[in-house]
């Protein structure tokens, strides 16, 4: 993969992480809703966390 392409993906990336940890779309899932006696809140920013250094690491290798 061209390196170019690479840093594109990983700006692009970047602002999509932006976007999820914005404050009107975790006030979404700050609810008192409980699963696995683990908070809704919690769940999504681990969760997206997770998945975000998956994808960065995916990236990264391939370039």
């Amino acid at each position: 993969m061209r390196k170019s392409l690479a840093r594109q993906r990983l700006i692009a990336c970047t602002v999509f992480a932006a976007v999820l940890f914005n404050a009107p779309l975790l006030w979404l899932f700050d609810a008192a809703d409980l699963y696995f006696w683990v908070p809704q809140i919690y769940l999504y920013v681990f969760g997206v966390w997770a998945v975000l250094i998956a994808v960065l690491a995916w990236i990264v290798e391939r370039a």
